[in-house]
């Protein structure tokens, strides 16, 4: 072999096993996701980008599309982080449970009633069946809180637990609900195809921690500089949202699996909506909202005072804030 070619071969071994210590160097974070929405774009930009394996990390991302599936895979260790919805986590921490939220993400509803083209006026929702995500998450409540303010009872009305948004707009499409809350881009899909936005649920429930980034206690703990890694990654994918809207757009549109018009239109609304919160916090009034409506149904005791304490830690959270040496 030439001597050229021996360099050639040395300097590829060389690059090869640099790049496989390296990784394998990396911390695994596995990340679930309750939907394949816009709430994600924040992790989505810090993985594109590179900002989680600056912070020594590989995340995965994981779509399961059902509440209760994300929540016993966060408490038996499968997943250590998820960006979901507060209100099982909520209810575990008053049962005296592990689950934590240790930052914010979504802090506003960014959901729009969406209809089947028969059912044109909010009084035709008399007798609809809502797709919802599940039982005891999310737009259940909402739902709930929609039906009142539109002069519907309990039994005036269904809710079938689908999943997410893209599988609620799939069963939209094949007649097997009348009605669900879809976000953006999902709602403009929908009004395009002939399909009815009656309004946005924003205006009848303005205060609602919608999604917030959730953990484990105990494993959090155990592995707090990872967490703290973790949020500062996240900080900074949102902080390139602001700064590359059009970049962050292009991620939007593959991972969303639509137009980059779409996605462009979808992040701009949601920066004029304050939807997606640039500093990872949470929104008091929008936990509280979550508390008291817990506590109508009974899944949280009457008698209860609102104590984020119980089921919040946001240590992590400001100590990623802290300047790194």
């Amino acid at each position: 072999m030439p001597k050229s070619s021996r360099w050639a071969c040395l300097i590829a071994a060389v690059s090869f096993l640099t790049s496989t210590v390296a990784a394998s160097a990396l911390d695994v974070v596995n990340v679930a996701n309750v939907s394949r929405t816009l709430f994600s774009v924040p992790l989505w930009v810090a993985q594109d980008k590179g900002f989680m394996r600056a912070q020594g990390i590989e995340a995965t991302s994981r779509i399961l599309d059902n509440a209760e599936t994300i929540n016993a895979q966060l408490r038996s260790g499968q997943v250590q982080i998820v960006m979901g919805t507060p209100e099982v986590v909520m209810m575990d921490g008053y049962k005296g449970g592990s689950l934590r939220i240790i930052a914010g993400n979504t802090s506003k509803l960014p959901h729009f009633i969406i209809t089947r083209p028969e059912i044109k006026t909010l009084a035709q929702l008399r007798g609809a069946n809502f797709g919802i995500l599940s039982e005891k998450e999310g737009t259940t409540y909402i739902v709930r809180d929609i039906a009142k303010a539109i002069g519907l009872g309990p039994n005036d009305y269904r809710m079938t637990a689908v999943g997410g948004a893209p599988t609620r707009w799939r069963l939209l499409k094949e007649g097997k609900i009348d009605a669900g809350l879809q976000p953006f881009p999902l709602s403009y899909e929908a009004v395009a195809a002939g399909f009815n936005n009656l309004g946005s649920a924003d205006s009848y429930v303005p205060d609602w921690q919608f999604t917030s980034i959730n953990a484990d206690d105990a494993w959090a703990r155990n592995n707090r500089d990872l967490v703290v890694r973790f949020l500062r990654a996240m900080k900074r994918g949102r902080d390139f949202m602001e700064a590359n809207p059009g970049e962050t757009a292009q991620i939007a549109a593959r991972e969303l699996q639509t137009t980059p018009e779409l996605a462009t239109r979808a992040l701009a609304e949601a920066k004029a909506m304050n939807i997606l919160d640039p500093e990872l916090d949470i929104t008091q009034p929008g936990l509280k909202k979550v508390f008291e409506t817990l506590q109508l149904t009974g899944d949280i005791a009457a008698d209860q005072r609102f104590d984020p304490a119980k089921f919040t830690d946001l240590s992590y959270l400001q100590e990623s804030r802290k300047a790194q040496p």
